[in-house]
């Protein structure tokens, strides 16, 4: 049997909490690795926390446990951070081969195999590859009945407001020839209200940056209700300003005035780029354009559940082959320095021209990085929110 169908059927049929121990078996016996670890990005994007080795595995288990690894500085993050292998040279003229293991765009963590030399990973790097693309999706199927894998993400406890908010989310990164999309919450291990979503089909990309209100719990139940209301409505295949008005009304019926959301509301055309928006609140949205960097305003209405059956008007937005869209919750545009002074548009207009050459997936966490240094302190008083949008356009004849 062809070595590449064999690994890929080991991986399909194994239970969803032995991904990793198949994993080692197949590329152990077809492509002579001594050894594979898997790790998986924590919450924070910080760290690559490895999932543990079953003990009852039948071959034989590593000489050690791996350690969390950081993700910048690391040889297993720069596959990270690349989306590419990485080969280091390891112990006796073995090397380690790092890859990343990612879906649709999506970057879940790096598949890590050592091999006997440098003419193993010459031969096999294409295929190994590929494994690691096969592997993201087993991890994300499996994910629906263990917890392994969301546990080897959490490098600390979360809260359960964060718990609920990170169950609630698409991913954080996505790519298409169209588009490529990348998001990040903080504190990841205690968000409790902002949060973001996105759909998409051939022709159209939805996508909402939500500003939640309140603290704790009661935040990300506010913030449940809204996300659930608006799928709801855009599964049921209506328009951007009918899905507001619905998830309008199914807020202020559980709340009646008392808590309401911010959400920015968009409906990109995959063809042409042009795009309807709702802008029903708080959420910020700068564009990057042929070096530029503005500020984009639409007209405000009302959050949702705000008032009685709101009527929610889109208007007509366009984005151009080039353009980069960042979008911020309150917690990152008026986060106050020591000296009180806001972030606002100039510190971040300079926080997204200098990571201009990043790709989106790594935008929003530079971003945030950047936050930090303003702030004076890691810990932050509001969630931060910050969604980066490339748009490439429809592909030429496509």
């Amino acid at each position: 049997m062809n070595r590449f169908v064999a690994a890929e059927r080991a991986l399909r049929t194994a239970a969803p909490h032995a991904l990793l121990d198949a994993t080692r078996a197949v590329l152990m016996e077809q492509y002579g690795a001594e050894d594979v670890e898997l790790l998986m990005a924590d919450y924070g994007l910080s760290v690559l926390q490895p999932v543990p080795v079953l003990p009852h595995t039948p071959e034989p288990a590593p000489p050690h446990e791996p350690e969390p690894v950081p993700v910048h500085n690391s040889p297993a993050g720069r596959a990270f951070g690349s989306q590419r292998p990485y080969c280091e040279d390891g112990r006796d003229g073995r090397m380690r081969l790092h890859l990343p293991v990612s879906v649709r765009g999506d970057r879940l963590g790096v598949l890590t195999v050592t091999l006997p030399g440098a003419d193993a990973v010459r031969r096999w790097e294409p295929e190994l590859a590929d494994i690691a693309g096969v592997l993201g999706h087993e991890v994300v199927v499996a994910e629906r009945d263990t917890d392994l894998y969301l546990q080897a993400r959490r490098k600390d406890r979360l809260t359960l407001a964060a718990e609920m908010q990170w169950q609630l989310l698409p991913g954080r990164s996505c790519s298409r020839p169209e588009y490529e999309l990348g998001a990040q919450l903080e504190p990841a291990y205690a968000i409790f209200g902002d949060n973001f979503d996105w759909s998409a089909t051939a022709d159209r990309l939805m996508l909402y940056v939500t500003n939640g209100m309140g603290e704790g719990i009661e935040a990300s139940l506010l913030t449940n209700l809204a996300i659930n209301a608006l799928r709801n409505a855009r599964r049921a295949g209506i328009s951007i300003a009918d899905q507001a008005a619905l998830a309008d009304q199914a807020v202020y019926a559980h709340y009646r005035g008392r808590c309401y959301l911010s959400v920015l509301m968009f409906d990109f055309d995959l063809a042409t780029g042009r795009t309807r928006v709702v802008d029903a609140g708080s959420p910020q949205l700068l564009r990057l354009r042929d070096g530029s960097v503005e500020r984009v305003t639409f007209d405000a209405q009302l959050p949702l559940g705000m008032f009685e059956e709101t009527d929610y008007v889109a208007q007509d937005f366009q984005v151009e082959p080039g353009d980069r869209l960042v979008f911020v919750s309150d917690g990152v545009h008026a986060v106050s320095s020591p000296k009180g002074e806001a972030y606002g548009d100039s510190a971040l207009a300079r926080a997204i021209h200098s990571t201009r050459l990043l790709p989106a997936a790594e935008v929003p966490r530079a971003i945030l990085r950047e936050l930090t240094g303003h702030r004076g302190g890691p810990v932050a008083d509001d969630d931060a929110l910050v969604v980066c949008l490339d748009w490439h356009g429809k592909p030429a004849g496509a």
